[in-house]
């Protein structure tokens, strides 16, 4: 007869950690603004002002899946913002400028990371540190270092405005692509193909799997999600601003570590990364109600980061690899 072993707190680390932290943010911000934050639509705000924090992480889940990171994603946002917002500045229909803004340079920029990773087999970190500078000083040319304004009304209405006057729309998109991710990553063989990448290349080159494609697949991913992102913010600000996302890879790193996915590759769930996202969303409007600055706000991400990679090293799944 078989006994059932008994859990550790590895396990139950790996399983409520996430949600635990949220919650403990939101006991914290509540206690300390109690009717401001305990409102439903406060609620509604974070959860909105969290959509890009949701993409662009939804994204980043890929490079850190694999063990390795995209430090291109802030200037993929903005790049892809400036680009979408000129096309609709001088003609162009709002639905064919972003599908040019997300099909062709969001993906465009994710397969040039994965084929530069795979040619020179360097560390993902170098060559999208790399990238984050080239793109950044295209977005600057491009826009010549100004906003862009004169975005397409009906464009701002159908991405940031509310369904029944209720429900933002940045809401909806971003919960539509972390399904969609996550249907991806759980019910697709590519999808577990990324995870056996990310958990021993080795063992799944050796498996069959073509590595230097599906490592070409999470770049692309990233960027695209990264760009899905560009058309929010601008949308949302009514402009295409060429400094747009600077720091933002920062938040979406640590929406997908906090968010349980191991820094070491192999583990993690899209759904997670999302209350991760969410968490920051937290955060960043607790610390705004409490009067502190957006200073504090960078030391508080820090922080995080930096405790819950040393929890995955120690209690998380990278201490059972």
């Amino acid at each position: 007869m078989r006994t059932k072993s008994k859990k550790t707190f590895n396990d139950y680390w790996s399983a409520y950690s996430t949600v635990a932290i949220l919650l403990l943010m939101v006991i914290v911000f509540s206690a300390l603004k109690p009717k401001a934050f305990m409102s439903v639509n406060n609620y509604i705000k974070i959860i909105e002002q969290s959509a890009i924090y949701i993409l662009l992480a939804c994204g980043e889940f890929f490079g850190i899946i694999l063990g390795g990171i995209d430090l291109s994603v802030s200037s993929t946002m903005a790049l892809t913002g400036v680009v979408c917002a000129k096309l609709m500045v001088t003609g162009w229909h709002p639905i064919l400028a972003v599908l040019v803004g997300i099909i062709i340079f969001g993906a465009m920029i994710g397969a040039l990371n994965g084929t530069l990773i795979n040619v020179t087999n360097l560390p993902p970190f170098i060559i999208t540190l790399g990238m984050q500078s080239v793109l950044r000083g295209l977005t600057y040319i491009l826009s010549n270092a100004r906003s862009v304004s004169g975005i397409s009304v009906g464009f701002m209405k159908s991405v940031a405005g509310k369904i029944g006057g209720v429900v933002p729309m940045p809401i909806v998109i971003a919960l539509v692509v972390a399904v969609i991710m996550i249907f991806f990553t759980t019910k697709t063989k590519a999808g577990r193909n990324i995870y056996a990448l990310g958990g021993n290349p080795m063992s799944a080159y050796y498996a069959g799997i073509t590595t230097k494609q599906h490592r070409l697949l999470c770049f692309v991913l990233s960027s695209v999600c990264a760009a899905l992102a560009g058309m929010v913010n601008i949308a949302r600000l009514g402009s295409a601003e060429p400094n747009a996302g600077t720091g933002y890879e920062t938040f979406a790193i640590a929406a997908v570590i906090i968010g349980g996915t191991s820094f070491f590759g192999g583990q993690g769930t899209v759904w997670k990364v999302v209350i991760g996202a969410i968490i920051i969303g937290v955060i960043n409007n607790g610390l705004n109600m409490v009067g502190l600055s957006s200073y504090y706000q960078q030391i508080a991400m820090g922080i995080l980061i930096i405790l819950a990679v040393t929890l995955d090293r120690f209690f998380g799944a990278s201490s059972r690899k």
